[in-house]
């Protein structure tokens, strides 16, 4: 074992570490002003970022769970390595040379298990590459020239050839001076029935797969000959290293653009996310394996800064056959842990990515996840086409297993829409459906509130959306004119941004404001007190909620997630008031707020798109 690392490179590993570039790996951080950083905590599910990073002083803290720490903790708490793996490990990627105490010098030559394990699997990826353009593996290059990769693809993915040999692997990487017991512990060998190492994968195509940081931590190979009894697809298995449930092939390449364009493509092959990226959709990863499950939807959620007040969307790629649909609504059933809006792309004939980028073109992979359908009407549509909707008992039947997942949506302002489209086709009337969903919702009603009175609770998100926009009009007034200025009031549910609002529209409106120091002064001298003062003052000098700089697809967003948010407080008042009215005494009354009713869902979802589609 490695003798004690010296204090004095342990400082030095600290010091050259960027805490916010090695956090940034694994979770997207927006600036939080005062030069500081947040996100969504990576040791607890959150839905509110609350997971602090103040790159200065080179520490975090989580003000939700209270864990904290430096880039050492961060990253033993994370990938849940010793304190001397943690350490060997920064040091290798920022070039710190490590000098260990109280060890003999044998002791201090060696690395960690870890360590050992990922050189071990970088040697073998490059080994592997190498023995792509062998004359052994044309049946490997001929498998990727069908499926449209050229050798540039298999050069940007890393992919290889394993030969068909027993050994080798093994003594390739034995002669780099790893152990069969090193081998063997990282998959990368199978112990042989007489005690010696064999090559697990042999005469097979592999696809080596990364974790967050770009380490390789194991390999997918697929079955190329007719003669191998194993499976098609043979994985690595579970080391100290590789946990398959928390690994997703191709995220080490797509993480920027997830964050970035907030939007995560869930396919479900290592060819499918080289056939997506190369087709134009970089942000396209898969499951290595085995299902996608919480882990996984952890490590998406944290990427694309999860959080109701900007939502993003994760889209599944599924077959149309029974498989796709059982896939489709297990995913549904892990949805409701993201606060994104989930979708479903289903290609032509059934298609994967590959298949059609192979058939059809790029082009038409970018137009099946562009016309993507909501998870949600996809999973209640796969459930009503196994009952005979002509019948009386299929359409009972049908509503008793539809109006769960109705009821499931995590979106309120949704339901009620869903509850009428299930009424529709399932051929049945709106109220009995509405108040099943209702029921299994666990919906109470509300007590009316006095038009106009003072919100006593005001939604977190709502708060935070509001206050992005006024801190837009107030920073910059050209990307929000002249919508700003035609919002009403009632946009705004705190009294201190319905002032500011005002204030807004004393000194000439956004139309007319050029922006910068002379707009901000007169926004200063149209405030009626000190407090409103105050806060325009800070509204002028808050960081952003985005980590990049807005622009007019920010503004855009930011304003229509606020209109929809006012609009599904008003739907909500609507539908109390319609609760009253008796249809059977009032009918013209009673049919003018339905009519109204759904003029203002139309309004929602067309604000939700609008919103969605900014970003």
């Amino acid at each position: 074992m490695a003798g004690r690392i010296r204090d004095e490179d342990v400082v030095l590993v600290r010091e050259r570490a960027p805490i916010a570039d090695v956090i940034g790996e694994s979770v997207q951080l927006r600036p939080a002003g005062g030069g500081r950083l947040k996100g969504l905590c990576p040791f607890h599910d959150e839905k509110t970022p609350s997971f602090n990073v103040n790159p200065t002083l080179g520490y975090y803290m989580c003000f939700g769970c209270g864990e904290s720490g430096d880039v050492i903790s961060f990253i033993r708490g994370t990938e849940h390595l010793s304190f001397v793996e943690t350490v060997e490990r920064l040091a290798q990627r920022y070039g710190v040379s490590l000098t260990y105490e109280q060890g003999n010098a044998t002791a201090g030559r060696q690395a960690s298990q870890r360590s050992r394990l990922v050189e071990a699997h970088k040697l073998a990826a490059a080994y592997y590459a190498e023995q792509l353009g062998s004359p052994e593996a044309v049946t490997g290059r001929q498998f990727l020239a069908e499926r449209g990769f050229d050798q540039a693809a298999a050069a940007t993915y890393g992919v290889g050839y394993a030969p068909q040999g027993w050994d080798h692997l093994v003594k390739h990487l034995r002669s780099k001076g790893f152990s069969q017991e090193e081998l063997i512990l990282g998959g990368l060998a199978s112990e042989s029935r007489k005690g010696s190492a064999i090559d697990r994968f042999r005469g097979r195509l592999l696809w080596p797969i990364k974790d967050l940081a770009g380490d390789v931590v194991g390999f997918g190979a697929r079955k190329l000959y007719e003669d191998d009894n194993g499976p098609k697809y043979l994985n690595t298995s579970e080391t100290p290293i590789y946990k398959k449930s928390s690994v997703l092939y191709g995220l080490d390449v797509a993480k920027k653009e997830i964050a970035k364009r907030r939007q995560a493509v869930v396919v479900e092959g290592y060819t499918d996310v080289m056939a997506c990226h190369l087709a134009g959709i970089p942000t396209a990863i898969a499951t290595c394996g085995t299902a996608f499950g919480s882990d996984h939807i952890g490590l998406i959620r944290r990427l694309l800064m999860d959080q109701d007040e900007m939502r993003g969307e994760v889209v599944f790629t599924f077959d149309g056959d029974a498989a796709g649909q059982k896939a489709a609504l297990k995913a549904f059933g892990e949805e409701q842990r993201f606060v994104a809006q989930t979708f479903i792309a289903v290609s032509p004939d059934g298609m994967d990515p590959c298949e059609l980028r192979l058939a059809r073109g790029d082009v038409a992979v970018r137009d099946t996840i562009a016309a993507r359908v909501p998870l949600v009407e996809f999973a209640i549509r796969s459930v009503l086409g196994e009952h005979d909707l002509e019948t009386a008992e299929g359409r009972v039947q049908a509503l008793q297993r539809t109006a769960p997942l109705v009821a499931k949506i995590k979106d309120r302002a949704l339901r009620p829409e869903y509850a009428r489209r299930l009424a529709g086709w399932l051929g049945m009337e709106v109220e009995p459906v509405a108040a099943r969903v209702s029921e299994l919702a666990g919906e109470v009603r509300a007590p009316q509130q006095r038009r106009g009175a003072p919100t006593r609770s005001v939604d977190g998100a709502a708060t935070t959306v509001e206050r992005e926009l006024a801190k837009l009009a107030v920073q910059h007034p050209v990307l929000v004119a002249p919508q700003y200025d035609a919002l009403s009031e009632d946009v705004f549910t705190s009294p201190e941004l319905q002032a500011v609002h005002a204030v807004v529209a004393k000194a000439g409106g956004t139309a007319t404001a050029a922006g910068g120091e002379t707009w901000v002064t007169a926004l200063l001298e149209a405030c009626p007190t000190d407090e409103v003062r105050s806060l325009v003052t800070r509204l002028a000098v808050e960081a952003p909620l985005s980590d990049l700089e807005p622009d007019d697809r920010y503004a855009g967003a930011v304003l229509a997630r606020a209109q929809e948010l006012s609009a599904t407080r008003a739907t909500a008042e609507l539908k109390q008031r319609l609760q009253r009215v008796n249809p059977a005494e009032e009918p013209e009354r009673y049919g003018r707020l339905f009519a109204e009713l759904v003029s203002l869902e139309q309004t929602v979802r067309a604000l939700r798109e609008r919103g969605i589609g900014s970003l």
